[in-house]
């Protein structure tokens, strides 16, 4: 790559270029960052200067991409962690071992990491509580104070925590969990996920009887379709829970011998044990292929074989490079030293091969690609163990007689037995959502692309915004290749063009070929049928995933924020005060030098908030004056007896008053105040998300103005918000916002919430 695109730049600045802490940049160009995290990297080697330019190499041009905690802490000097993500360890099924583990929790959040968590260990709701004579409140109701910690812990570089929370399908608590998610605001902290065993998958098959049950004593039992029906509809409904496969997880581990998983990272790629560390990098493929949209377009395979094992040093050595939280964490990393290199671009390098995703073509060319990745990264651990040693736990004998050491080539399971191993694990397909749009907005992991070009609106120094393009990576090299008018061949394919077994198909084959899992959401249509989208989990199952994500468009996360249409106008009273002789007659639109006097006695209307975290509601009175026939607001008040709100509650309703009352288009106001989005996070109200308290206060007043009339019904034009444009090739219908920038198009890939705009990206 000799150019990239200008969000590359943009991505860099904002999330990995090393700064002071008055801004002013240490690392100058992207090469000062590939040399400061070389160096770190480099310094558990016994000749750290023969290393640096090596490892430098391999980060040039994006080739090797570590996962952005490394490539963010990395010789900064700062106290954070280098890991992604962790595993915390199992919760106890008593009061003081609970709140023990929050502890642990928030100590990692704070310093960068995501965690999750397996609450299958705690009794479930109405238990008795022997001793103290009470019924247990359940394993939600502590997945409840993880949340509220959650909010409050701001990790490393300004991004929130994400935690997965995992669940046994044979729980007496399960179908709260499954349907947890419905109640408006709770656990938005938290992705969700289901651990389903073999058995149950074999009831549902046979439509068995289901027991729920906890330490030997069965609490209830039901039919094992109905569960999982329950199960699919709720993550038709809103995306939620996901499914983990957990018992092909245990038998397909290399650690079979020595752990035992019930939990992932919060983006599911990393099935881990208590206290296991997610170590995460990615071969950019669409960087190793050569003669694209030729007939001898190809990945370079020299080049790849070159660069894993570089990658599979640079991240071992991050194992002793990086900071640990608490002691476990780094007593389970050494012991183990599992690492994750996975691909991203690999859509993008299918493309400039000329191969349709999901097609065989491109089956049979992942398959190479993922297969050569596995054995260089096994073959650079055997040299490496007998460089350095193999990891503490090796037990050649055990670890050979796994299930997944069992389907490596026969020269690898030798080597392997004749110098050991020094990573347990090693290969993994993470989300790498930022990651990409740094490396010229590549396509994401083993994603499809999304989008093949939109339009970003970009904050400019003076305060105005200018808007630019951004297309993919394979997209713009096209172009500039064949010219702005080329038909595109029909190997260019997004997320729209796909049907759900295309996802599938290519997540199955990737799965042969990794030792952990996958991090990948399946986009399904909003028009496809439940009985077929529940299929898509059968599907994956029985082509051996580890697990299986979907989104599909819905009402509760996947619609544009907007507020209800008004049931009945207003009706307009018959009396109007004078008009004062300031007023210029401007159409539609009243101006004035000075504000309008207040009569006697306005008509208004009174509105009641609720909003969730607040134990007192809102109330919100608008007062409106008649201008030349027409009613507009010309007061509010803002009252609640939650005494927390009242410094901003009267400087707010002082503040538009008085903007009300010097007229003027006012509309404006509405905008402004639904543009604010809490830190904390917003909350579910009426099925949908709300970003701010403040901006809810800004949909009760574009309410107000409807219906009165000043404002004109959402869809008759001239509405309060400019009209959303939409990203080629992106789904109709469902534009979500990004928390963090404001602009439409926020997406569900890999588990995570990804901005295509800022590169705000979240996993819970």
């Amino acid at each position: 790559m000799t150019s990239v695109a200008a969000i590359s730049q943009q991505i860099w600045d904002m999330k990995y270029r090393l700064k002071l802490l008055d801004g002013q940049p240490v690392d100058k160009t992207v090469s000062d960052t590939w040399t400061r995290v070389a160096k770190a990297l480099a310094e558990p080697e016994r000749d750290p200067a023969a290393w640096v330019p090596r490892f430098a190499e391999a980060l040039a041009d994006y080739q090797f991409l570590p996962a952005g905690r490394i490539l963010a802490g990395a010789g900064t000097g700062r106290n954070v962690t280098l890991f992604n993500c962790f595993v915390m360890g199992r919760i106890p099924d008593d009061m003081g071992g609970i709140f023990a583990h929050l502890r642990e929790a928030a100590l990692t959040m704070q310093q960068g990491g995501g965690i999750g968590y397996d609450f299958s260990t705690l009794r479930p709701k109405g238990a008795a509580v022997l001793g103290v004579g009470a019924d247990a409140s359940g394993p939600l109701s502590f997945m409840d104070v993880w949340d509220a910690m959650c909010r409050t812990i701001m990790s490393a570089g300004h991004r929130r925590g994400a935690m997965m929370a995992t669940l046994r399908c044979d729980h007496p608590d399960i179908e709260a969990f499954v349907e947890a998610k419905r109640e408006a605001g709770r656990l938005r902290m938290f992705n969700l996920s289901v651990l389903v065993t073999d058995a149950f998958m074999t009831a549902v098959r046979q439509d068995d009887a289901w027991p729920l049950t906890f330490n030997g004593t069965v609490f209830k039992t039901l039919q094992a379709r109905d569960l999982w029906d329950r199960i699919m509809r709720a993550t038709y409904a809103y995306a939620e829970p996901g499914v983990i496969f957990i018992d092909r997880i245990n038998q397909h581990n290399n650690l079979w011998y020595v752990e035992d998983i019930s939990a992932t990272n919060p983006c599911g790629e990393q099935p881990l044990p208590p206290y296991g560390a997610c170590l995460l990098g990615s071969i950019n493929l669409a960087a190793l292929v050569r003669k694209p949209f030729t007939e001898q377009a190809h990945l370079d395979m020299d080049r790849l074989a070159e660069l894993v094992p570089l990658a599979v040093r640079m991240m071992d050595n991050v194992v002793d490079a990086s900071r640990f939280p608490l002691p476990e964490q780094l007593a389970e990393a050494k012991a183990k030293r599992r690492i994750g290199l996975g691909v991203t671009g690999l859509a993008d390098a299918l493309i400039l091969c000329r191969a349709r995703y999901g097609s065989e073509q491109a089956v049979a060319l992942t398959e190479q690609w993922l297969a050569a990745l596995r054995r260089h990264a096994y073959l650079a651990s055997t040299r490496l163990a007998a460089e350095k040693g193999s990891f503490p736990l090796f037990d050649a004998e055990k670890f050979l007689a796994g299930a997944n050491a069992l389907t490596l080539d026969t020269d690898v399971r030798d080597a392997i037995a004749a110098y050991g191993l020094r990573n347990a694990l090693l290969t993994s397909i993470a989300p790498t959502g930022t990651i990409s749009l740094f490396a010229d907005n590549i396509s994401s992991g083993i994603e499809p692309v999304f989008a093949y070009s939109y339009d970003r609106n970009v904050l400019m120094p003076d305060g105005s915004r200018r808007q630019e393009e951004v297309s993919d990576h394979a997209f713009r090299l096209f172009r500039q290749m064949f010219g702005e008018q080329a038909p595109l061949p029909d190997y260019f394919v997004d997320v729209q063009a796909l049907s759900p077994a295309d996802h599938v198909v290519m997540q199955a084959v990737a799965q042969k070929y990794v030792d952990s899992s996958i991090s990948k959401t399946i986009n399904c249509p909003e028009d496809l049928s439940f009985e077929s989208f529940k299929d898509v989990y059968v599907h994956a199952f029985e082509l051996g995933c580890k697990g299986c994500t979907t989104y599909r468009p819905n009402e509760v996360t996947g619609s544009v924020l907007s507020v209800k249409k008004a049931e009945e106008k207003a009706k307009t009273p018959p009396a109007a005060p004078s008009t004062p002789a300031t007023v210029q007659d401007a159409g539609a639109v009243v101006y004035m030098t000075q504000p309008l006097d207040r009569p006697d006695v306005l008509p208004g209307q009174t509105y009641k908030v609720r909003w969730p975290e607040s134990d007192h509601a809102l109330y919100i009175t608008l007062n409106d004056i008649i201008q030349d026939g027409r009613r507009r607001p010309f007061e509010v008040f803002i009252n609640s007896k939650n005494m927390e709100h009242y410094a901003w509650t009267v400087a707010l309703t002082r503040m538009i008053s008085a903007v009300f009352r010097r007229g003027g288009d006012i509309a404006f106001v509405v905008e402004e105040l639904k543009a604010v989005f809490d830190p904390r996070g917003g909350q579910w109200m009426n099925g949908r998300y709300v970003p701010s308290l403040l901006a809810a206060i800004g949909e009760v007043i574009e309410r107000h103005m409807i219906g009165i009339g000043f404002l004109p019904e959402h869809g008759e034009g001239g509405g309060t918000a400019e009209p959303v444009r939409r990203a080629v090739g992106a789904p109709g219908g469902h534009q979500r916002q990004c928390p963090q920038c404001g602009q439409p198009g926020l997406v569900r890939q890999e588990g995570c919430d990804q901005c295509p705009n800022c590169g705000y990206s979240k996993c819970s």
